[in-house]
Parts: C-alpha cells; structure tokens; sequence
C-alpha cells in the first residue's frame, strides 16, 4: 500500500524559507505523477505546484511562480517543496500527492491524484 509522510512543516517569518518533504513507501515515485496541494479552512484543497511522472515537466500556480520549486529525489523516493519569500496568505496545511501518470503532463485538479498525505502545517506571521 502507498504511504506518504509529509514533514518539515512549522512557523516562519514573512520573507522566510521552508523546505517541505514528502517521504513515499509502497510504491516508486518515479512511476507517479507528483504534486503538492494546500488548503485552508472552509475552502477547496489548492493547487500548489506538480512534477509529471516522466520528470522533466513541471507546473506551478501563479501566485508561487518564483518562489516556489517542486523537486524529486527518486533514489531516496521523497518529493520536496522549497518555499521562499513566504507570506502570510501561504499559511495553510500542504500536502503532497500522488497520481497516474498522464500524457498531458500536470494535472491541477485533487481529484485527478488518489494518494495522499496527512499534511503539514506552515504558518507565516506578519
């Protein structure tokens, strides 16, 4: 069975970093389709940014161009999130996630992955 366990997530000033990982058992991640989603209270599950299955194909929301930067380790079978210059509006729990690989690449939508993690929470203070 696909397990994923998030870690590194914690408290940070605004303009701080954070690195986020995703360690994956069960399954090779390379054979994935990858990606990290947030979500505050009261709303939908948000995309955050995805790597393809095959690898080099990556897409990010908008508001994390830049600053954000999704990677894969495969021989260690983990997926991280490098988060710079943090603000407040990107306090929320990230998770990351798993899915079949698809032939058009990034998937933005939730339902699209069907392994996830538990979460982890990053707050970013003013």
């Amino acid at each position: 069975q696909v397990q994923l366990v998030e870690s590194g997530g914690g408290l940070v000033q605004a303009g701080g970093s954070l690195r986020l990982s995703c360690a994956v058992s069960g399954g090779t991640l390379s054979s994935f389709a990858t990606a990290w989603f947030r979500q505050t209270p009261g709303k939908e599950r948000e995309f955050v940014a995805g790597i393809s299955g095959s690898g080099p194909s990556t897409l990010y929301a908008d508001s994390m161009k830049g600053r954000f930067a999704i990677s894969r380790d495969n021989a260690e079978n983990t997926l991280h999130l490098q988060m710079n210059s943090l603000k407040p509006d990107d306090t929320a729990i990230y998770f990351c996630a798993l899915g079949p690989r698809l032939p058009t690449g990034v998937s933005t939508l939730a339902r699209m992955y069907n392994y996830w993690g538990q979460g982890t929470q990053v707050t970013v203070s003013s």
